[in-house]
């Protein structure tokens, strides 16, 4: 119903006198309309309400054809009813001269009928427009929040970076570095999200982490780990779209940190699937796993933390499994737990 109230007959035609030529034939088209149904009432109840079925002619052809269209479409089936219908039949004379002030009523009554259905269909016009110039409108502040938000991020990593050069410590020096990554992966999740996804409110998350990964990968893991994935055709709202694709950054810087040491070769599995009540992002490895010397960022410290507030901001829940074989990484949104 929302797109039938918007619908317009002319409103892909540029030239004025074509847009002209496509009212003046719809109108026509809704006056033959009714016409031929009035024809088939005939058969059963000749002269019956002669003029009834041009009210909802002129009203579908003028909320759907402007004016121009209602026009045509109540002066044919007008003229037909009084000529065809109305006694006499097959004349413009009347077997009742009191007929004469009720088809003037009639004629009158659609003429108003015409003049409300062109004044409500000029006012959704007008605020379909209205409401389109809106959605620009914040399409454009929110590519300038975005690209605000890049540089805001390009700027806090070179503050990081100037500091970083400043301390002699090589224990801080490496905890300088670590943020100044983190601070360039939400840079470049939230340039790269704009950049493929420009102003639409729903992203398509295939091509979307299908790229992410791709830039990620050939990044930060060394020739001999392979990364496999297959991301489910789906879209969803940006703010969600944002929060996967950090949490998957994070997951995989996490990853290359720690499950490959000394040079090890291994394989990296990611899959969004989409289930019955939600979707799930998986992540794992087959690297050290358990038997890894290091700290593991995905089950303690800052990358714990960030793990956890992206995935609030998905909306879902994460899990971390550990084992001698690998580490596995879950994101969950059960739309039954909304």
């Amino acid at each position: 119903m929302k797109r039938l109230a918007h619908f317009d007959v002319s409103r892909r035609v540029d030239a004025t006198p074509w847009r002209l030529i496509v009212q003046i034939g719809f109108g026509v088209a809704c006056g033959l309309a009714m016409i031929a149904l009035r024809s088939v009432i005939d058969v059963w109840a000749p002269s019956a309400g002669p003029f009834a079925l041009m009210y909802p002619a002129v009203l579908l052809a003028t909320l759907y054809g402007h004016w121009q269209a209602g026009v045509v479409a109540w002066g044919l089936s007008f003229t037909w009813a009084w000529y065809v219908v109305l006694p006499f039949a097959q004349s413009f004379e009347f077997a009742n001269p009191a007929d004469l002030p009720r088809v003037s009523l009639n004629a009158i009554a659609a003429l108003i009928v015409l003049v409300f259905a062109e004044t409500f269909r000029a006012a959704v016009e007008a605020g379909r427009k209205q409401s389109e110039a809106e959605i620009d409108r914040r399409a454009v502040l929110l590519a300038e929040m975005e690209h605000r938000t890049k540089n805001n991020f390009a700027l806090v990593a070179s503050l990081l970076e100037i500091q970083k050069r400043r301390e002699q410590s090589e224990t801080v020096r490496l905890a300088f570095e670590d943020a100044i990554g983190r601070v360039r992966t939400f840079a470049e999740a939230y340039s790269h999200l704009a950049a493929e996804q420009g102003e639409g409110a729903q992203v398509e998350m295939r091509p979307y982490l299908e790229r992410l990964v791709e830039r990620v990968g050939s990044a930060a893991f060394p020739p001999n780990v392979t990364l496999h994935y297959a991301f489910a055709d789906v879209s969803m709202p940006r703010e969600t779209a944002v929060a996967i694709g950090l949490f998957t950054n994070e997951a995989l810087t996490n990853c290359a940190k720690y499950a490959f040491p000394e040079g090890r070769g291994g394989n990296v599995h990611l899959a969004l699937d989409v289930l019955e009540t939600g979707w799930k992002l998986s992540i794992r490895d087959d690297g050290s796993g358990t038997a890894s010397n290091g700290e593991s960022g995905s089950t303690s410290g800052i990358g714990s933390n960030l793990l956890g507030a992206f995935a609030q901001q998905a909306r879902a829940h994460h899990a971390v499994r550990a084992s001698e074989t690998g580490f596995a990484v879950e994101l969950v949104h059960n739309e039954d737990a909304d």
